[in-house]
Formats: C-alpha cells, sequence, structure tokens
C-alpha cells in the first residue's frame, strides 16, 4: 500500500521523537496520510479534525516527552470507547452520544503520551467475532480483500495491520481482541480481567469486558498496558494485579497445547498444518510440550452464549432495542433479544457449573507456564459469513469464548501467511496476573517466525534485552537515600541487587523531605490530580534477599507498591502519612536528587529551603 516503507512500530516512534529525528506532528501527518491513501471509508466511524491533532501535537512537543512512554504514538479507539469531543456510536447511530469526558483508559493513554486520530469501527454493540455486523460497513482485510476482518473489533485490528496506527484499542468479551489479530495477522493483546477499568465503554457483558491492544508488535501491545493498568473508582469491577516486566525466556518453559483429540479446525487443511508447525516453533525453544485435555476449557465456551451471559447483553442494551429495533442489525438483534428469557434458577447453575469448570482449568494451568492455541480454528470469507451468521461467528470462538469466563490472561500473535495471504495465528493464555509472562513468550515466538509486520511488508525489529530483571528477582523502586551514588545504596549491592532504570512515579505522589538525621525523604501516594511525578530508580532486587532488605526498613518508612508512569506497579519505599505532618514538601523538585542539589546551592550561598 502506499506509504507503507514509513510504517513504524511504536517503540521507533517514541525512539525518533526522543531524539530529536521527528516530532509528534510528523507522526500525525504520517497516519491521516496513510489513511487517506487507504480509502476504506468502512474503517473509521469518527476522525479529529486535522486541525485538532496538529495543535495537540504542537503543545506535546511544546512539554516535551519527559517520562511518556508513548510520547506521540498516533492511537485508533474502537467506537465503543468514549472520546471526549466524538461521538460514541457502538456502530448504531440511533444509539449515539457524546460523551463528556474521555474513558478512564483514554485519558491515561493521553498521559502516556499518545494522540487518538479517531474511532474505528467494529460489529454493532460488540456483538460478533466477524467484523460484518455494522451499518457502517465491513473493514477491508488488507490481506485479502474476500475475507473477513474479524470482529467485534474490526476497524481497529485493520487500522493496525495496514499500518495506519501502530496501536489501537480493542474490547474483548468473547474474543473481539484476538480473532481480528489471527486474521490480520497482527497482535492481540486481552489483560486479566479488572487489570485495566471500563469505566467510559459500552457494556457488552460488564463482567467480562476488557479493553484490549492491537498492535504490530508484542513489546508495543505491552507499553500500551503498562500505561493502562491499575484500579480506578469509577470501575467497581477494576482490581489490582501484578503486571510485572517483560523477560528474556532463558529458562525451559511448559507449554501446554490441545491433545490431539481437541484440536477442531472444521476441515481448514490449512490452519489445521500451520498449528502442527507453531508447535513445532514453540518446542524448538527449549520448551517441553504438554498435550493437555482441553474438555473443560470448550464447555466453559459454550456457555457464553448457550448460558446466561446473553442476559447480560440484554441488561446492557436490551431497552435500547426494544424501543428502537429498526436501528439494529438484525442478527445482533436476535442474539442480545434471546436474553431477556433466561431465569434466575438457569443462571445460578450455570454459575455452579462454570466455579467447577473453572477449578478443573486452573488445575491444568497450574501445571504450565502458558497454553497455546489457534486462535481462530479457520478463516472464512464475507460471503460464507453472511450465509452462515451465527454458525460460522460460533466456530470463530472455539478458542476464544472461554478465555474471560475462566479469568485468563491471552496474547495473540502471527504464527504463519498462507500462499493466498490468509494469516494464521496462535494465542498463549495463563492465569490472570501473569500478563508479563504471556508478553514475554509471545514476543520471542512472534520474532523467530520471521514474519513481515501486519500487512505492510517490514520485518520484525530484533528483540530488546531485558537484563535487569528476571523471574527470580524483584523489582523495588528507591526514592532517597539508596540511590545509585546516595549513602545506603552500598546496601542493596550487598544483597546483589542491579540497577534496572531510572523512571517517574505515576502523578499521585508527593515527596516530603522528613525530619531528624540523617536526612531523607518520604513518598506518599496523594488522592488523584493533587500529586506530582517522582523521580525513582528501579533496582532488580533477588527474591531471596527481599526479606532481609525490609527487614531493615525503619519507621516511619515501609515497603508498599508504587504506581509509575508507565503503568507499572513496583515495590519501593513509602511513608505513613502522619509522618508527613508538619515536613518540608518538596514535591516541586521531582525528585530528592534535585531537591539535596538546590540545597547544597542555597547552603553555599547562605540560603534556607526551609517551607519549601
Amino acid at each position: 500500500m502506499q506509504g507503507a516503507a514509513l510504517s513504524e512500530t511504536a517503540a521507533s516512534i517514541v525512539a525518533a521523537h526522543r531524539a530529536g529525528l521527528a516530532s509528534p506532528r510528523d507522526a500525525v501527518a504520517r497516519s491521516l496520510e496513510r489513511i487517506r491513501a487507504y480509502d476504506d471509508p468502512a474503517l473509521f466511524i469518527s476522525l479529529r479534525p486535522e486541525a485538532e491533532l496538529m495543535a495537540e501535537a504542537r503543545a506535546l512537543a511544546d512539554e516535551g516527552p519527559r517520562d511518556r512512554p508513548l510520547y506521540g504514538v498516533p492511537v485508533a479507539v474502537k467506537d465503543n470507547i468514549d472520546v471526549a469531543g466524538l461521538p460514541t456510536t457502538a456502530a448504531c447511530p440511533a444509539f449515539a452520544y457524546h460523551p463528556a469526558e474521555d474513558a478512564v483508559v483514554v485519558t491515561r493513554l493521553r498521559q502516556a503520551g499518545a494522540i487518538v486520530i479517531g474511532k474505528t469501527n467494529l460489529d454493532q454493540f460488540a456483538t460478533g467475532l466477524v467484523g460484518v455486523r455494522s451499518p457502517y460497513g465491513t473493514p477491508r482485510n488488507p490481506h485479502r480483500p474476500q475475507l473477513i476482518p474479524g470482529g467485534s473489533s474490526a476497524g481497529s485490528g485493520v487500522a493496525v495491520a495496514a499500518g495506519l496506527v501502530p496501536v489501537a484499542l480493542g474490547t474483548d468479551t468473547a474474543g473481539s481482541g484476538r480473532v481480528p489479530a489471527g486474521l490480520n495477522n497482527i497482535v492481540g493483546l486481552k489483560p486479566s480481567f479488572g487489570l485495566v477499568p471500563t469505566a467510559g465503554v459500552v457494556p457488552a457483558c460488564r463482567s467480562l469486558d476488557c479493553v484490549s491492544v492491537f498492535a504490530l508488535t508484542s513489546d508495543d501491545a505491552f507499553a500500551a498496558l503498562q500505561a493502562m493498568t491499575g484500579p480506578d473508582e469509577r470501575d467497581a469491577l477494576s482490581r489490582s494485579l501484578p503486571l510485572g516486566s517483560l523477560e528474556n525466556l532463558d529458562r525451559t518453559m511448559r507449554i501446554g497445547v490441545p491433545r490431539p483429540q481437541d484440536r477442531t479446525f472444521f476441515g481448514d487443511r490449512r490452519a489445521e498444518a500451520a498449528f502442527a508447525a507453531a508447535i513445532a516453533a514453540i518446542g524448538a525453544l527449549d520448551a517441553t510440550i504438554v498435550d493437555i485435555d482441553l474438555a473443560p476449557f470448550l464447555e466453559a465456551a459454550r456457555l457464553l452464549y448457550e448460558g446466561p451471559w446473553l442476559a447480560e447483553r440484554y441488561a446492557a442494551v436490551g431497552d435500547f432495542i426494544n424501543r428502537h429495533p429498526e436501528a439494529v442489525h438484525p442478527v445482533t438483534r436476535g442474539i442480545i433479544l434471546d436474553g431477556r428469557n433466561a431465569s434466575a434458577a438457569g443462571m445460578f447453575r450455570a454459575f455452579y457449573r462454570l466455579a467447577e469448570l473453572r477449578a478443573a482449568a486452573q488445575r491444568v494451568l497450574a501445571t504450565l507456564d502458558v497454553l497455546m492455541v489457534p486462535t481462530v480454528p479457520l478463516a472464512p470469507t464475507i460471503d460464507e459469513v453472511l450465509a452462515d451468521p451465527v454458525g460460522l461467528n460460533s466456530r470463530l470462538g472455539t478458542y476464544t469464548n472461554f478465555v474471560n469466563l475462566l479469568d485468563l490472561a491471552a496474547v495473540a500473535v502471527p504464527a504463519a501467511i498462507a500462499e493466498d495471504g490468509t494469516p494464521f495465528g496462535v494465542t498463549f493464555l495463563a492465569r490472570a496476573g501473569q500478563d508479563a509472562e504471556l508478553a514475554s513468550v509471545a514476543r520471542v515466538f512472534h520474532a523467530r517466525t520471521g514474519l513481515p509486520l501486519g500487512a505492510i511488508g517490514l520485518p520484525h525489529p530484533p528483540l530488546a534485552v531485558h537484563p535487569a530483571m528476571s523471574s527470580d528477582t524483584i523489582a523495588i523502586a528507591v526514592v532517597g537515600a539508596h540511590l545509585s551514588g546516595m549513602p545506603l545504596n552500598g546496601e542493596l549491592r550487598i544483597l546483589g541487587a542491579r540497577f534496572a532504570e531510572r523512571c517517574c512515579t505515576a502523578h499521585d505522589y508527593r515527596l516530603f523531605a522528613l525530619p531528624g538525621k540523617p536526612r531523607k525523604p518520604g513518598l506518599l501516594r496523594v488522592a488523584s490530580g493533587q500529586g506530582a511525578t517522582i523521580e525513582v530508580e528501579l533496582w532488580s532486587l533477588p527474591i531471596a534477599a527481599f526479606g532481609r532488605f525490609i527487614a531493615a526498613v525503619p519507621l516511619p518508612l515501609s515497603i508498599g507498591v508504587i504506581r509509575l508512569a508507565d503503568g507499572r506497579q513496583v515495590k519501593g519505599f513509602l511513608v505513613e502519612a502522619v509522618a508527613t505532618e508538619g515536613a518540608r514538601d518538596i514535591s516541586r523538585f521531582g525528585g530528592w536528587r534535585a531537591y539535596l542539589a538546590e540545597a547544597a546551592a542555597g547552603a553555599s550561598n547562605g540560603e534556607s529551603l526551609a517551607g519549601t
């Protein structure tokens, strides 16, 4: 396609911006140019005005990169996620409304430096895995125009695959954040449920819904995930889960795969052969392959559309459909209205059975590092889906429908491209809270395939090495005397700690100069919007030494969980709130080093920092 040679990953865009080789305005201009060149009116439902985008890019450049991990990266957003200034339609014009504020995830992406380009098309009310159930049309699959784009996050998947944006948000209830990845040769990251808040997202099944990420690489997808994680009071179902960091897979892995009798491809011999090749490829990564019984997973999958979760879809938009039946796609209308007949007794029976199936699945997963399944078992054309809209949609969800019900995290990555251009992908699954482990496996597998990125023809970039963090270490954030070059840094080094990186906290902290000697700071978490970003250092501390280290931490300090600017959550030094009463608030310095430097300069000039 035109402009393909200019396509980039999010990581390369940020690197170019930080080095001064390009600006956020350049990234926005290139994205808009590619959207015009791709010329698919069914892809975006709405785009922000170019003048508005350029003004935002200029303002971002004036502020500078600071610690923004997505600095100047163009992002597309599925149109069931609120973006202030643009209507939210859920692909139903009669349902459209104008949100007063961004969804939480959009706010966090913008804080990380991303620039929202526009809203993408979807299967109406996020009901479908096909991408053809929208009055705005069917986004064109950039690999084969007659192939479905996959849904429900069709526009977001295509926008990334075609190189229009490097990152896009989708949502995932039954596989909507993974199926488009499998059919478009890109990465689809479905985080652990509750890790990313869904406030500001039109619900499908609120107890299962996740905001997902599409990207050209797992590293880009994980960077976006890091920026969005953490609970929010506006989403009562959001939760605090460990995120961790990417690792280099320098250990033997146990990879589960469906046993042969559980591998279903509905006659698609190409997909069957591609999955067999993927098993051989993952085995070559010093992995032990374990055949597992997929029966409890597949039974859970059937509950999604045969059980009471249809009633949850009806609870979300059923009243609107009853008032405006003519405004809703007939397939979507039929599926959702079926949910009004669910009985309370049937619901409880399904909940009990799901609990049993979840326990069985957890026992299987406890013996594995990850489970690998096909993302989709077949790749139908648009005409085939229109001829059998419900049956083929159900088949597409064979390996996706159970994931959210069983409280699993998932990363879908490319695995092969057939001679006719049809992509095939695999999905790595693990228990909730293992998102970093999944992304670590996915990135290595994807890079080893040798496949081009998306449909743009560029090779997968070399994998970044993560030498400081490993599975037998804990990342700990230090803010004061344990910083490198400071008096107590030797305590870390004696315990075998290694420097990892310098970074900043999220904008939810204040730093105090505590009274007494030796001088030390106290980092305190405060209400959102009342804090500042504070510089910290991350050190990689062996797990065996962690207990000895925290045992020596004196009151009023303690070790707690600190949220970083890029969304990661790590252990680190915090202070009791009572100890900050009467202490100097030194947040304006942005860190202990800057405060000490100005204190030293003031002392040499006979000045005092009292009252700062």
